[in-house]
């Protein structure tokens, strides 16, 4: 058994989504001066504490693995509680893993040390059930695996011509994802690419056969990699691809629709407009996210993080104007481990979410945070 129990204290200069108010999610910011209220927050939160058991040892001559791990941020239709909040719960057993833990796809030694929950919107993370095989050999590993499907649809400006269809659209998950990585660990650091390849799909409820419907190919290519030198040790990282919105930490939209442009002839009166299904086709929405921090240890015990992170999507012509465009990310901070399982410090936050349209809205905060981390070896000693 371990965890910790953290507290933040957080004073947000400006206002974001109060669900989402203990973490700095750029897409959260409002591009509307006062949507959430007046500028300013107060927050105390303790949805980063953590707590999870593991076990290993070997099986059949195999080494093994157990981990289950929760901590309290809610998200999804608890956004805002704190709440339980499932991160790992998978067995490995050899080259096998199955369960849910992070994706193939996710490199997370790209992930800075900084105490703000979410982290830089630029990478890949996310924690998917999926069945994996792992060869490792003189420090290289290669990994494939088959993870759940996970589709963000946009309905963009269909809201405004058939807002029935554009509730009715779902996505239509029909086979797994796939995955795989190759990498590189060394005394200096590591370097991994990882790819993923995905059908996109949707469908519509109440229609007849469920139209319209259909699917996209969406792929990514995500490489990066970590580099010591002296009391430094970089964290660089570049993603892109088509449709992977879902494995991004922060925004953007798998799939959206797109509509072909047709010359006006030059008769009166005009001919009728095409059906819509002829004019829009779905479109695996572009994305490019960049990462750079530095994690710097002045000396064992003080140490700071600082970088810039950002997602960026290629808007479809057919998305509203409000529609996520671009989110940046930002902070440095200053921290203290007078022990290992003692963390203290204080940190800077930045960011900014640009809209389809151009208008922008940004968020300035300062964190606090306290963490305290035990173990089972400290309740029933060592």
């Amino acid at each position: 058994m371990y965890g910790f129990a953290q507290f933040d204290g957080i004073q947000d200069f400006d206002r974001v989504n109060p669900d989402w108010e203990a973490a700095l999610r750029p897409s959260r910011i409002p591009t509307t001066k006062g949507q959430y209220g007046s500028d300013g927050q107060s927050i105390l939160s303790v949805k980063q504490s953590r707590l999870g058991v593991k076990a290993g040892g070997f099986l059949a001559g195999r080494p093994y693995e157990v981990k289950v791990e929760f901590d309290f941020f809610g998200v999804g239709g608890d956004a805002g509680k704190t709440t339980p909040r499932l991160r790992h719960a998978y067995g490995r057993w050899g080259p096998i893993l199955a369960g849910q833990t992070n994706s193939l796809f996710m490199d997370g030694d790209l992930f800075p040390n900084v105490v703000e929950y979410w982290g830089p919107p630029g990478m890949v993370f996310v924690r998917n059930p999926q069945v994996r095989f792992t060869h490792q050999s003189n420090g290289w590993t290669m990994a494939g695996a088959l993870e759940v499907p996970s589709n963000d649809i946009d309905p963009g400006s269909i809201r405004l011509i058939d807002p029935e269809l554009a509730t009715n659209l779902r996505p239509n998950e029909e086979l797994p994802d796939l995955t795989l990585m190759v990498r590189y660990d060394a005394p200096w650091g590591h370097v991994q690419l990882s790819g993923l390849a995905r059908k996109i799909g949707f469908d519509t409820l109440g229609t007849p056969d469920n139209e319209p419907s259909g699917s996209k190919f969406g792929w990514g290519l995500n490489l990066g990699g970590s580099f010591k030198w002296s009391l430094a040790t970089f964290r660089l990282g570049a993603v892109y691809g088509d449709g992977i919105a879902s494995y991004m930490n922060d925004g953007g939209m798998d799939l959206a629709p797109n509509a072909a442009l047709f010359p006006a002839p030059p008769i009166f009166p005009p001919p009728p407009s095409p059906p819509l299904n002829e004019i829009l086709s779905a479109e695996a929405v572009p994305l490019l996210g960049i990462t750079a921090y530095v994690d710097l240890q002045w000396t064992p015990e003080l140490s700071t993080a600082i970088g810039y992170s950002f997602t960026e999507v290629n808007n479809t012509n057919f998305q509203d104007p409000t529609a996520f465009h671009k989110g940046e990310y930002a902070s440095t901070n200053l921290l203290w481990a007078p022990d290992p399982r003692i963390l203290t410090g204080a940190e800077l936050q930045w960011g900014q979410r640009t809209d389809n349209d151009g208008n922008k809205g940004t968020d300035l905060r300062a964190q606090f945070t306290f963490k305290v981390s035990f173990s089972s070896k400290d309740i029933w000693g060592r």
